[in-house]
């Protein structure tokens, strides 16, 4: 159920949230604010400030549930591939491209800068084991080295983040590809990225 359609009494900070990704999906954060958000759900400019201080502790309950969720994806995603480490971390691609389109809360909004010094312990939880996970699926396909594992974490995000970002600027609006069809391709571009690496790493020597 959309946002717009208000919500039910007491349950007026998960409306706020859930308003909350509606507005990025539409938007990114240039359309995000507080005001914006009490617009969507048709409350007073200062409903949200019962539940919330101001901008960055809504978007740190945003930045929670989007690092919950988007593990959650990723695991599915990694499990539905079978047990092959490069197929299973190059499936982060891909379900990344179908969470950040749907919901439009990416990397940029769950490790937002502004949140940085932001109290919160379930944002901190949610955001190391989305990481960890990451990192976990990284280093299984060989990484030789906690910084290599890093790296690695970091060229399969910027190619599924890369194109997230072509989708949100319009690229494929005129071949009307699906999203499906678009995570299948960031998928194969993080496979091929995944495979590169490991061919570039030296031999493991004999024990």
């Amino acid at each position: 159920m959309s946002a717009q359609r208000g919500y039910h009494h007491g349950s007026l900070r998960a409306a706020l949230v859930r308003a909350s990704f509606e507005l990025l999906a539409e938007g990114g954060l240039r359309g995000f604010s507080v005001a914006a958000v009490a617009r969507r759900l048709g409350v007073s400019s200062a409903a949200p400030y019962r539940h919330f201080p101001d901008r960055a502790h809504l978007l740190g309950a945003v930045s929670a549930e989007a690092a919950r969720d988007l593990r959650e994806a990723i695991t599915a995603a990694a499990e539905a591939v079978g047990p092959d480490p490069d197929a299973r971390l190059a499936s982060v691609a891909g379900a990344y491209v179908r969470y950040v389109v749907r919901t439009g809360a990416g990397f940029q909004i769950i490790y937002a800068a502004e949140l940085y010094g932001l109290p919160g312990d379930a944002r901190r939880e949610h955001t190391r084991a989305l990481m960890t996970t990451l990192l976990d699926l990284a280093t299984a396909t060989g990484s030789a080295s906690y910084q290599e594992a890093v790296l690695l974490v970091e060229e399969t995000i910027a190619v599924a983040h890369g194109y997230t970002s072509l989708v949100q600027d319009g690229f494929f609006s005129r071949t009307a590809t699906t999203v499906d069809a678009i995570a299948a391709r960031a998928t194969a571009a993080a496979r091929a990225l995944v495979t590169a690496a490991g061919r570039q790493r030296p031999p493991t020597p004999p024990g």
